[in-house]
């Protein structure tokens, strides 16, 4: 294993590819690892840019050749992982690697990566503005909302102590600047 690794969790909906993207804007040594899934692209989503989009059997097959670092399967036929592939490939460039995953994936990825990581659970400031912003998005169904929201607390749950710091998004300037002073403090080390 080589260089380090800086990883932001959040349940849906609470900011944290906002401030991924903050950071990757200020950050040229950073580079976004693109997580695999078997769902189909949404909107003008690019295979290669904001996913690498596969098939659930071939999800399957890559599961069985232990291709990925980590991986879950979050709904029936829809899973999200990290390939080992896409962390050679960052790191051959000497970059740092910077996650935007899902709760369950950034613990995995903290266990994995261990002291080479700096993991951050990005937390709404209560369950009623959570619900706000997504349905700020307008993208979502009423059920599916209520999925996201049974979901985000069962994840704000499981993740209790498991992170190396919660940050809570309330002001989005603040957060940005605690974000930027945490991974600087980080990369000093």
């Amino acid at each position: 294993m080589q260089g380090k690794v800086i990883i932001f969790s959040a349940p849906s909906g609470a900011g944290k590819s906002t401030v991924v993207n903050h950071l990757l804007g200020i950050h040229p040594e950073f580079e976004f690892s693109i997580s695999a899934t078997s769902r189909a692209p949404r909107g003008s989503e690019k295979d290669g840019v904001e996913y690498y989009f596969i098939d659930a059997e071939r999800f399957r097959e890559l599961i069985a050749a232990d291709a990925f670092i980590e991986y879950e399967e979050v709904y029936e036929d829809r899973f999200y992982g990290t390939l080992k592939s896409e962390v050679e490939r960052i790191w051959s460039k000497g970059n740092v690697i910077i996650f935007d995953v899902d709760v369950k994936g950034g613990v995995n990825l903290k266990k994995y990566f261990g002291e080479a990581a700096l993991s951050v659970l990005i937390v709404p400031p209560d369950m009623e503005v959570l619900e706000k912003r997504l349905r700020g998005r307008g993208t979502d169904s009423e059920e599916a909302i209520r999925e996201r929201l049974d979901k985000a607390a069962w994840e704000l749950e499981f993740a209790a102590g498991k992170f190396d710091v919660d940050l809570v998004n309330d002001k989005l300037e603040d957060t940005f600047a605690q974000a930027e002073a945490l991974v600087d403090s980080f990369l000093c080390v």
